[in-house]
């Protein structure tokens, strides 16, 4: 396995760039498919995974996915995939633990603000959510929901925000309710190493960094009442911590 090591200035500026062509390549089309009424959800599943694939390959992350309970997703299961959150690249990683299916990230309202990207999310049926506004957010987390329903994987940051040090935050309890009201099964994911990729806050990407990401048994948040969200919020946690560990 390659060294890891920073990376110097013209490999960041080429990162960058790798990264924004990859955003037009996958976004641009989604809008044009949408305008057309021609965008099969099939084809945003696969265009997901092969965007995470560019993505990830851009600083050279050497990831493996480790799945010692053989999780499989079942259709039909409404799922939440819940995971610590440390970096851009948290998200690809997560995708590529269960390539080509349904995966879509509850996403900060801001970002359906952002040119070409917002739109295609939107199209592409990515959940928003306002934390600035209560009762907003109370009714963006119906339409996650709603999406589940026709077959979404909703996947969330229960931590709400990037950590800038590494280590697991406070968890925001919306996921959670959601969770129990759509008798949903909760796949916890621990990335360990993500973090140094491109840690918060800078643009030192490091190359060639090793990241793992470690799948845990699902948990049923149907066997909880909205009275035991903490209790699950909790469960939820100690999986994510342990498996967000080196094994």
């Amino acid at each position: 396995m390659t060294t890891p090591r920073s990376a110097n200035a013209i490999q960041i500026a080429w990162i960058m760039l790798k990264t924004a062509f990859t955003m037009i390549r996958s976004c641009l089309p989604a809008i044009i498919k949408q305008a057309m009424h021609c965008l099969d959800p099939k084809w945003v599943d696969f265009e997901m995974t092969r965007w995470s694939k560019r993505l990830l390959a851009a600083p050279k992350v050497n990831y493996q996915i480790h799945n010692p309970h053989q999780v499989t997703l079942q259709p039909g299961v409404p799922y939440i995939v819940m995971c610590n959150h440390t970096s851009h690249y948290d998200i690809p990683l997560s995708v590529m633990a269960f390539p080509n299916q349904r995966i879509r990230m509850l996403a900060k309202r801001e970002l359906r603000k952002v040119p070409l990207m917002g739109k295609a999310m939107d199209v592409s049926m990515f959940p928003f959510i306002d934390r600035q506004n209560r009762a907003q957010a109370q009714q963006d987390l119906e339409t996650v929901k709603a999406y589940m329903q026709q077959g979404i994987i909703i996947w969330i940051a229960p931590e709400g925000t990037r950590s800038r040090d590494g280590h697991l935050g406070p968890f925001k309890k919306g996921g959670f309710i959601t969770a129990i009201q759509a008798n949903a099964q909760i796949i916890p994911l621990g990335i360990d190493g993500a973090n140094h990729v491109l840690p918060a806050k800078t643009w030192r990407f490091r190359l060639h960094q090793p990241v793992t990401v470690n799948i845990g048994q699902p948990i049923d948040a149907s066997q909880y009442d909205l009275q035991q969200k903490d209790v699950l919020l909790q469960r939820v946690r100690q999986a994510i911590t342990q498996l967000s560990q080196s094994v």
